[in-house]
């Protein structure tokens, strides 16, 4: 398997540690515009589509493997020995900060720092635990999902990015989400949505910025809070934004929130 055209990889930049940047549900790399160039001055950058997305290879989609996070997670570790160079700093936006929490517990050697946008374990509200949904909510946006994908697609996408007084960037994740293959955007959203990863939280020991926003209908503050006290060497900064994707609608704050917490680890390489 070539991994370069399933993922639809692309390197640029160069310096001591590669920063990995990995999108979330219904969207590709091209979400990191505002943000990947700014890090390409000091970092490796490697930015790829999970398979099923974007322009990777669908022939490559496996209905088994991508039924749980963990397969993109091996995919995450494939691409990491194969193009990172030096320590390894983990961008994952909502889904994909998840998928590289696996990826490190399961090979904690190849990641310094992890940097997770708008990241929730569990979506679903439990005793004791607040999600933001409760399983009726999932229940019942899976169904409209599977019953009329486009239109789910055009009404949750502005709702999802928020951004109020930035509607063409709704309009481009209604887009993205529309390009998606719909069987496989159904699949990726029930694994998205139902998964629950809050015992996996202890065991990530690798330093971690918990990026919220004060205004997440996907992720809300609640969810941030719940990480931090429970993620061993986590921070959390909260920024103003309305919306799930702050590198969108507020990349300044977004650049300054990760320089503020990169500036801060122990790896000589990633403080650059």
């Amino acid at each position: 398997m070539n991994v370069q055209t399933r993922n639809n990889v692309h390197v640029t930049g160069s310096g001591p540690a590669t920063m990995v940047f990995s999108h979330g549900f219904g969207c590709d790399q091209s979400m990191w515009r505002f943000l990947a160039p700014v890090f390409a001055k000091r970092y490796r950058t490697v930015l790829y589509d999970l398979v099923g997305s974007g322009l990777s290879d669908l022939a490559a989609y496996d209905w088994e493997k991508y039924n749980a996070l963990k397969g993109y997670a091996d995919d995450v570790l494939e691409i990491i020995d194969e193009f990172a160079e030096g320590p390894v700093i983990f961008v994952g936006h909502s889904v994909s900060a998840m998928i590289g929490m696996l990826a490190d517990i399961a090979a904690p050697d190849r990641f310094a720092a992890h940097i997770m946008i708008g990241p929730s374990p569990c979506y679903i509200n439990d005793t004791g635990y607040f999600g933001g949904f409760s399983r009726s909510d999932i229940e019942s946006l899976l169904e409209t999902l599977e019953s009329n994908y486009l239109g789910w697609s055009s009404t949750m996408a502005p709702a999802i990015m928020g951004a109020p007084g930035q509607p063409e960037l709704g309009t481009e994740l209604t887009n993205s989400f529309c390009r998606t293959d719909p069987e496989i955007a159904k699949q990726f959203a029930r694994v998205t949505f139902t998964s629950d990863n809050r015992a996996d939280l202890a065991k990530l020991q690798t330093d971690t910025l918990i990026l919220q926003c004060s205004d997440d209908l996907i992720a809300p503050v609640q969810v941030g809070e719940y990480m931090h006290r429970t993620l061993p060497n986590s921070v959390l900064q909260v920024i103003d934004n309305v919306g799930h994707c702050p590198h969108l609608s507020e990349p300044d704050a977004s650049i300054n929130a990760m320089n503020a917490f990169l500036g801060t680890l122990c790896c000589d390489a990633c403080v650059v």
